[in-house]
């Protein structure tokens, strides 16, 4: 990435008022000032990542605004560094820029944060990011060609305009996420301008970039929103469970150590504040780093990369290896006479070493189980049922059998929120019913995807039942999806809204393009008519396929579609 001349800035704003507590080690020393000049280096790209998560309807040269108004910000500061202004938290000043830029507020509609103040208008700004994003405006799509030609032209423009993009569709991702993609994109940007054939270059390479989003974004919104619903306890837990898996040699005392540090980390990053988030991220993998030897044997050659490529590759490294010495049992807890008493004496610290004893001897289980017998026996049926589900249906069915599912369970979600969903769903079953630790990878990655749907903000509202599996009881929230059924509180609409109306660019479409519509039409469909059976839905749905596919063929498809819409109108009415 480009480096900014923004030092003297970032040493006034990122640095004397962050460093509350400044490090005295000289290891910690040397490892603050890397982080220091990272922030440094990417100042840019912070600001349009915080203004395009915080304001999604901001247009690119708003944000561009914001960065002069902060350079602007920068010499004001610079020429006089006692003003009252120059000592406040980079989260503060940047949110002040955000409303004192001219008719803003009122543009976007968040002039009522602006109004607020210190904590009230942080979580003013954090409740006004949307999780779903279909309000916005397609991105414009350049080919291989024109975007090698803008990135020759401006590769900062370029760069600064792809993170903003990203950004502003993906609020809630961690910025030190962003920046790491913002820096894949750069390197694929600049290897398929080189190559003969762009555009399949583009297309092979940008798989890996997305797969790497999707993944990362749906793990930080479920982790969040725990966080956010349930409190610094439940945080705790998920984090212990996944570290003692991953780390199953780490001693308690240094996990509870380390977990001081991830805690701190989720604080900020789950609030957005991009500068404390980068700082949190990269204490965590300096602690990590400097311990290797009693942590984990698989991450020497990811502590020897710069940030933030060193934090990517220690969360994708794999699990390493259980010790030797360590039995599948831990007899204090099974056998010891005065396990009630040593509960009783600090119950958080007892269930904490429980839950760590628990999971580094268990990685096939998963991180959530505290009541292990009942919960586990109940969650392993349900992911048993899943994959067979996965063995004895095609990729297409499979999804249509959770579009259907998921659709009657929360009908009020948009229907770009239920595909995304639905295609979930299958990733997550394709991804571990072949694999050894089928169990927890399922219940893991179905997790991911019940976040997807409670969301991050505590505030967010879908109907009754769902709300209250999203506000239940977290390490439970899997087996309370399960028992759901058709929402009842539902009220269908009242016409198809053009849902068998025939376009003629059907018969263009291709695969994908086809694919996407066809999931589109069946979730409207079961919005339409939710009383519907499966088998019912399934062959309007079919029936629906087929009569695309004889319109497309025949010589007047428009006048083949008048006669065949108002049959599956018909029909649908009349099941």
């Amino acid at each position: 990435m480009k480096q900014l001349e923004l030092r003297g800035f970032v040493i006034l704003m990122f640095y004397l008022t962050e460093s509350l507590t400044l490090p005295t080690k000289p290891q910690d020393v040397d490892d603050f000032r890397i982080t220091q000049k990272f922030i440094e280096e990417n100042v840019g790209y912070i600001t349009i990542i915080a203004f395009a998560q915080y304001i999604q309807e901001a247009s690119f040269e708003e944000a561009e605004m914001l960065r002069k108004a902060m350079t602007e910000y920068k010499d004001q500061c610079l020429a006089n560094m006692t003003l009252p202004m120059c000592s406040k938290l980079p989260n503060d000043v940047l949110q002040e820029m955000i409303c004192a830029i001219e008719g803003l507020p009122q543009k976007h509609n968040f002039s009522h944060c602006c109004n607020k103040v210190d904590f009230e208008r942080r979580l003013c700004f954090f409740r006004n990011k949307k999780a779903g994003v279909e309000f916005l405006p397609s991105p414009l799509t350049l080919d291989p060609e024109e975007k090698c030609q803008a990135y020759k032209n401006n590769s900062e423009s370029f760069l600064n305009n792809y993170i903003y993009e990203v950004s502003r569709r993906n609020p809630f991702v961690f910025a030190p996420t962003l920046l790491m993609l913002a820096a894949r994109f750069e390197v694929i940007t600049k290897t398929c301008c080189e190559e003969q054939d762009k555009a399949n270059c583009f297309q092979t390479k940008a798989k890996s970039v997305i797969q790497f989003l999707k993944a990362l974004s749906s793990y930080q919104k479920n982790v969040c929103g725990a966080f956010l619903k349930f409190g610094l306890q439940v945080l705790n837990s998920i984090n212990i469970a996944i570290l003692s898996q991953k780390f199953p040699k780490i001693e308690f005392k240094e996990l509870t150590s380390l977990l001081e540090d991830v805690s701190s980390k989720f604080n900020g990053c789950c609030e957005g504040d991009a500068v404390h988030c980068i700082r949190g991220w990269s204490k965590v993998m300096d602690h990590i780093c400097s311990k290797q030897d009693s942590i984990s044997s698989k991450i020497k050659e990811c502590c020897e990369k710069k940030i933030p490529e060193r934090g990517e590759c220690i969360i994708s490294s794999n699990k390493d290896d259980r010790p030797k010495d360590l039995s599948l049992k831990e007899t204090k807890f099974t056998e010891n006479k005065n396990v009630c008493e040593e509960r009783n004496a600090d119950q958080d610290i007892f269930m904490a070493e429980f839950l760590y004893e628990y999971s580094r001897r268990h990685p096939e289980l998963d991180p959530e189980e505290n009541k292990f017998n009942e919960t586990t026996e109940k969650s392993l049926r349900i992911v048993q049922r899943e994959c067979d589900h996965f063995r004895n249906l095609g990729k297409d069915d499979l999804k249509y059998h959770y579009l259907i599912k998921l659709t009657k369970i929360a009908p009020q979600l948009s229907t770009e929120e239920l595909t995304f969903i639905g295609e979930e769903m299958v990733t997550a079953l394709t991804t571990c019913c072949t694999l050894s630790e089928e169990f927890a990878c399922v219940d893991n990655l179905v997790d991911l995807v019940l976040g997807e749907i409670c969301g991050v903000n505590e505030n967010r509202t879908i109907n009754p039942a769902v709300d209250h599996c999203c506000k239940t009881n977290f390490a439970f929230r899997r087996s309370c999806f399960d028992a759901l059924e058709a929402d009842e509180t539902y009220v269908p609409l009242s016409a198809s809204q053009g849902l068998f109306t025939f376009h003629t660019d059907l018969c263009q479409a291709h695969n994908e393009e086809l694919q996407r519509k066809k999931d589109r039409f069946l979730v409207n469909l079961v919005k339409l008519k939710p009383e519907l059976t499966n088998e019912e839905l399934w062959s309007l749905l079919t029936d629906s396929a087929n009569a695309v596919d004889r319109c497309c063929k025949a010589e007047r498809p428009e006048a083949c579609w008048n006669e065949e819409g108002p049959k599956l109108a018909a029909k649908s009415w009349a099941s």
